[in-house]
Parts: structure tokens; C-alpha cells; sequence
């Protein structure tokens, strides 16, 4: 299966790779919208949904950058074949501008939190709500050190969602900052390296 994925993606372009994330994740945003009108009410939204500067910064911004600094050391100091994901982060991130990058991450980050932190974690709690997230990575589940990665941050992720009060601002920041600083990276790696081979 894992392979299957990867030709698929060698195949397509950067452009039709961010056009399946885009619809993917207005897909998960609408399933979110609609399943926490049914599940939750309306109310959920001003309950979930409040500005706090201090928990967005400590809560949010800060563990996000935390995440990204230990992606970073292990990118550096791990062989790069455990964190090959299938090229699909180097397709969605090639020849893309930094407004798309933070499309992108504020798209992945809204839709992602509100289905799985603000619907079903606050349905059926926190161990089904980050295992579902980790499970819809797929591109992870083959290698270890990603999906552990992916593990932590789910559960982390669910973590802050809690001890926040139900802030889904606070981890709709930590999501975002971990995307828009990642994909921030992978552009500039893909255009070093096509500068080097260019």
C-alpha cells in the first residue's frame, strides 16, 4: 500500500498534490462543522472558540515551536529514510509561495482541530479522538519513528485541548505553528535543492 501511494504521488505534480490537500481538508472541515452542529449544538462554538493572548502564546505558540525545534534536531541527526513520508510533504511544499504555505497550514490547522480536538475528543474523549488523528496520517503508519511522532503529537495535542478548558484557539496555534514553520523548511530545503541541481 505504502509503495502504491508513493507512485501515485511521483506522478502528480506539486500543484495537483496541494489541490488534494486542499479538498481533503475541506472535506474534514465540513465533517467537522456538521457533525458538531448535530453532536455538539451551536453553543460549542462559543465555549470553544475565546481569545486568551496568555494560553495562546504559552499554550499554543510556544509547544508549536517546541515541536518544531525537535523535528529539526532529529531531521539533522536521524538518517533522512525515517522521515521520508512518500514525497508528499516535498509535492505539496515544492514551487509553492510562503502565502501558500500558510494557506495551507491555517486550512490543515482549523479543519483538523475543530473535527478531532473540538468534535470527537470532546464527544469521545481524548485515547479515540488521537488515535483517529494518528490514523488518518497514513503516510505514517509505516514508519515508526513518524508515527510515533505523530502519536505524541496527537495526544499532546489533546492534552493542551484540556488543560486549556476546551480552547480549540490554543491548539488550532500549536497545529499551525508546527505546519507553517515545517512547511516553511521543506520549501526552502526543495529550493536549495533545486538551486544546486538547477
Amino acid at each position: 500500500m505504502r509503495n502504491k501511494q508513493a507512485e501515485i504521488i511521483q506522478k502528480m505534480t506539486s500543484r495537483q498534490v496541494r489541490h488534494q490537500v486542499y479538498l481533503s481538508q475541506l472535506i474534514l472541515l465540513f465533517s467537522g462543522l456538521i457533525s458538531g452542529f448535530f453532536l455538539l449544538g451551536t453553543a460549542f462554538w462559543k465555549e470553544m472558540l475565546y481569545w486568551d493572548p496568555i494560553n495562546l502564546i504559552y499554550f499554543g505558540f510556544i509547544p508549536g515551536i517546541f515541536v518544531v525545534i525537535i523535528d529539526i534536531v532529529l531531521m539533522r541527526y536521524v538518517p533522512e529514510a525515517y522521515f521520508y513520508d512518500g514525497g508528499i510533504n516535498d509535492k505539496i511544499f515544492k514551487n509553492s509561495t510562503i502565502f501558500d504555505v500558510f494557506l495551507i497550514a491555517l486550512l490543515v490547522s482549523i479543519s483538523e482541530e475543530l473535527l478531532f480536538r473540538g468534535v470527537i475528543q470532546s464527544e469521545f474523549g481524548l485515547i479515540i479522538a488521537s488515535t483517529l488523528f494518528a490514523v488518518i496520517h497514513v503516510r505514517y503508519l509505516f514508519k515508526p519513528l513518524l508515527f510515533l511522532s505523530i502519536i505524541f503529537l496527537s495526544f499532546g495535542l489533546g492534552i493542551l485541548f484540556l488543560v486549556t478548558g476546551n480552547n480549540l484557539l490554543v491548539t488550532v496555534t500549536t497545529h499551525f505553528t508546527i505546519d507553517f514553520f515545517l512547511g516553511l523548511l521543506y520549501r526552502h530545503r526543495n529550493r536549495r535543492a533545486d538551486n544546486v541541481w538547477g
